[in-house]
């Protein structure tokens, strides 16, 4: 197993990516919805890419600049994720499964980069 498979951040940025993509293929199938849900897709599958590349960052310095841009791509998904809601496009069910794994990675990503920043 990889080291960083173990990694929570890692882990819920990939679940939360892999439930953006199902989410993605539901509403582009059986909705005919493409705009929001493929904003819903870039952003929620780049919170992981750019956690992934944070770990393998160069320096600490690069390790937050890329943290920084995990943290507004998870906000930006939470606003994708509220916009569908009162839209109408996914049900109260589909919407707060996915917006608390949404919050509860901003919180995390929030932690990790006020935490890297008083270190640097």
């Amino acid at each position: 197993m990889r080291q960083d498979a173990e990694n929570p951040v890692v882990v819920k940025s990939f679940s939360f990516a892999l439930r953006c993509v199902k989410l993605y293929k539901y509403l582009s199938t059986t909705r005919k919805e493409y705009v929001l849900s493929k904003q819903l897709l870039r952003s929620g599958t780049s919170v992981g890419a750019n956690v992934k590349e944070a770990i393998r960052g160069q320096s600490k310095a690069d390790f937050h600049a890329k943290m920084c841009i995990a943290l507004k791509e998870i906000s930006e998904s939470e606003y994708w994720l509220e916009l569908l809601y009162q839209s109408e496009y996914i049900t109260a069910s589909e919407f707060t499964s996915l917006y608390s794994d949404c919050k509860e990675l901003l919180k995390m990503l929030t932690s990790i980069t006020k935490t890297t920043r008083n270190n640097l």
